[in-house]
């Protein structure tokens, strides 16, 4: 294939000199070396010893000894050979000159190999290379690049070894734009052919996620190798394009290449990001079948690609099968077990790896913080504690864990205190705080932190729009200041207005975006159908519904699902079920609005039909502790040793409601029963049931905390009102939407949550 010089690649030229590698002042070295020379090296000067060599043989005897230093790393014996080369004034050839670069370059001392590379009369490409590929395989990739450009400016002309080289140290760099200088030059030289130096560009391309180019120098290559391959499946494993990763694998397995560890590692790693659990369990199956599913990184990303699934049990049998688990697989299967909501687990894990005498990481420790805030807030305290025991108190990792934690457990004013100690924060640690504020109810400390990130430079995301909206009762006032209104600001403020019941401002908006030529994808559309599903819009659903069809997205999961709710809430229910039966697959939302619209005669069939189809509706479970000790109670539970007091103090509590007007909101009780069965599954509901515990476990005038992992309903809503004014008790429950402190007959949310 002839390529012409015109390519844009061959514009460039190696011109900058970033700065000078630092060598030995040459006294200095000589000193150095002379000194080494030991009295085991008078045979070489000596009779029967390399003395008695004619010249080219004993130069040569010098080249092959230092040659074997070089293999054995004898720092010491080379430098002697060195020493006794420079006291007898010998003139080195080429050969020997390269040999003693390559012997300080693999045992260590680059900076001597590059003072020898300077005291050479004449310098080749041979003694180029062997100094870059010296500083390379020493981990300074950018030392590499540098010398790189110094050898082409001295207009020595680089070989393919030395291609493949400078590419590695551009690649270990991250050095974009002098990867495409090198490329300029294969073009140019014609080597592009060359199998090393293809996969060394198509290794740069993809570890600098220029995917398009590496995807392109792979299939201009004649032949790919096992190199070349592993380097473009990392690639797009490291962008998270999993449906790309496997695409590549399947072609790889059919042209009979030989895949590695490292291979499966990597099509495993792309899996995990991708969610494909039926293609990692077959990709399991074949590292089982090469015995490698043991090794330590095939089973740190087996571990990875189950925990993103949600699969903590089968992550947790590959973790107990590693027999010697470092601290990467601990802090996995920690994180793992956390992010599962096995916060419990995840706390014993981390006993059990202290028990090893393992030191934990940063990420340890933030994912440790993480399980905590689910957990006692004296625990919470401790691993704060564990975090100066190991010296991560200056880590933002864990310090932006922490202020979620302190914010999540409702002791903001602990989260900022932790975040005004930080030297360097980032966008994660103010939405943390952002999100305390107003979780904990104080909205306006929210917007004066808002304000102050702004001043700092700081630049807002998603996540930041979505906590600050939650705190403002109008964000016009931000989106008319952003300096550009893109689809991902779009989606963010017509999201905010959907989740804040602002359904009108929603719609607004969206019509708005479609007018600047901006079009919708998946997440903006599930938005603005859902603000219609809030203000029961069933003429803009339906314009939403035939957009969704025309721009492909109806089948996304979260826009099938909304569709159904917004029709459901509409009242339509008629098309909500049409549209809801061709759906190939179904989620607990969408099964939840064919149930809660009327259809009770249908209920239990259809909660069989969605147990058969895999999809569960998570029980509703709430916890308190008392006295060091986690009691967790579901709805209507008869477990608990105490549950005759319990049932007890709620018909005790029950009564002084009633005195007082209270009156059970059963407009959300879905079952087909009588008006009193329903208000008797309100009254047993898990928070009810843990407060009553609490009342009863002799906790005078503390803090009655309570931890739920569903939405507080506006029924029990109502009862932790009346009943933090009847019994004057301050009550805070923590729901999955936010906190609730509950005093004096008022509750922190104002009655928004």
């Amino acid at each position: 294939m002839r390529v012409s010089h015109s390519h844009p690649l061959c514009r460039s030229g190696f011109t900058e000199i970033p700065r000078r590698l630092n060598s030995p002042d040459s006294n200095i070295f000589e000193r150095n070396v002379k000194r080494k020379i030991g009295k085991n090296f008078d045979v070489l000067l000596g009779n029967g010893g390399i003395g008695k060599l004619s010249g080219k043989e004993r130069l040569k005897s010098y080249s092959e000894r230092l040659r074997n230093c070089a293999l054995n790393l004898s720092l010491n014996e080379g430098k002697e050979i060195h020493g006794v080369v420079i006291k007898n004034g010998i003139d080195p050839d080429m050969h020997l000159w390269v040999s003693l670069i390559n012997f300080y370059a693999k045992c260590g001392g680059l900076d001597f190999a590059r003072r020898v590379l300077d005291e050479m009369p004449e310098r080749d490409v041979v003694s180029w290379t062997a100094l870059i590929t010296g500083f390379v395989s020493a981990g300074r990739g950018s030392d590499g690049v540098y010398l790189f450009g110094e050898m082409r400016r001295e207009g020595i002309t680089p070989n393919e070894f030395t291609l493949a080289t400078g590419l590695k140290a551009g690649s270990m760099s991250l050095d974009l734009a002098f990867g495409k200088q090198v490329h300029a030059e294969v073009i140019k030289l014609g080597i592009f052919s060359d199998i090393f130096v293809g996969s060394a560009l198509v290794d740069l391309y993809a570890k600098c996620g220029e995917m398009k180019y590496a995807d392109k120098v792979f299939f201009w290559m004649p032949e790919q190798n096992a190199v070349s391959w592993n380097a473009l499946l990392n690639g797009y494993a490291q962008v998270g394009n999993g449906e790309e990763v496997l695409k590549l694998f399947c072609m790889m397995t059919k042209s009979k290449m030989e895949f590695s560890k490292f291979t499966l590692s990597t099509v495993l790693k792309g899996l995990a990001n991708s969610g494909d659990l039926g293609a990692g369990r077959v990709v399991h199956s074949m590292a089982i079948k090469i015995g490698c599913d043991h090794d330590e990184f095939v089973s740190s990303t087996l571990l990875d690609m189950y925990s993103k699934c949600g699969l903590a049990d089968d992550a947790l049998k590959v973790f107990t099968r590693i027999k010697s688990p470092d601290v990467v697989a601990w802090t996995a299967m920690i994180t793992c077990l956390d992010q599962q909501g096995q916060k419990q687990e995840a706390a014993r894990l981390f006993l059990l790896m202290r028990d090893t005498s393992l030191r934990p990481n940063q990420f340890t420790l933030a994912s440790l913080v993480s399980a905590a805030a689910d957990l006692d807030p004296h625990y919470c305290e401790s691993i704060h504690a564990c975090v100066y025991k190991y010296g991560f108190e200056s880590e933002n990792v864990v310090n932006n864990a922490l202020v979620a934690m302190y914010a999540k457990i409702g002791s903001v004013d602990n989260g900022y205190r932790v975040f005004a100690a930080m030297s360097a924060r980032d966008v994660v640690s103010w939405n943390a705080l952002l999100s305390g504020f107003h979780d904990s109810g104080t909205c306006d400390q929210g917007l004066k932190i808002f304000i102050q990130m702004l001043s700092e430079g700081f630049k807002p995301n998603m996540y930041t729009f979505i906590s600050i909206l939650r705190c403002l009762e109008d964000a016009d006032v931000i989106f008319k200041k952003l300096n550009e209104r893109d689809l991902f600001s779009w989606t963010v403020i017509i999201s905010g207005y959907a989740h804040t019941d602002q359904g009108e401002k929603a719609i607004k908006c969206f019509s708005h975006m479609r007018k600047e030529g901006v079009n919708p994808n998946e997440y903006t559309l599930a938005s603005c159908l859902r603000g219609c599903a809030g203000i029961a819009s069933l003429e803009n659903g339906r314009q939403l519904h035939s957009l969704a069809i025309k721009s492909g997205h109806f089948g996304d999961i979260f826009v099938a699902s909304a569709i159904v709710d917004m029709y459901g809430k509409c009242g339509s229910i008629e098309d909500a079920e049409a549209f809801f039966k061709g759906l190939d697959f179904r989620d607990t939302v969408a099964w939840n609005t064919i149930i809660s619209k009327g259809r009770w005669s249908d209920v239990s069939k259809t909660r069989a039909l969605m147990s058969g189809q895999g999809v569960k509706k998570e029980p509703g479970c709430s916890w308190v502790e008392v006295d060091a000790q986690t009691h967790v109670f579901l709805s209507q539970d008869g477990s608990h040793s105490k549950i005759g007091e319990i049932y007890q103090k709620l018909e005790e509590l029950g009564q002084k409601l009633t005195s007082v007007g209270y009156i059970p909101n059963t407009d959300n009780v879905l079952h087909t029963v009588s008006d009193r069965e329903k208000r008797e599954n309100l009254f047993y509901h898990s928070e009810r049931l843990a407060l009553a515990f609490a009342l009863i476990s002799n906790m005078p005038n503390k803090t009655i905390r309570i931890f739920k992992n569903l939405r507080i309903c506006g029924d029990c809503h109502d009862f932790m009102k009346l009943i933090s004014g009847t019994i004057n008790r301050e009550i805070i429950i923590r729901d999955i939407k936010r906190f609730h402190h509950f005093r004096g007959g008022t509750c922190s949310c104002q009655d928004y949550w």
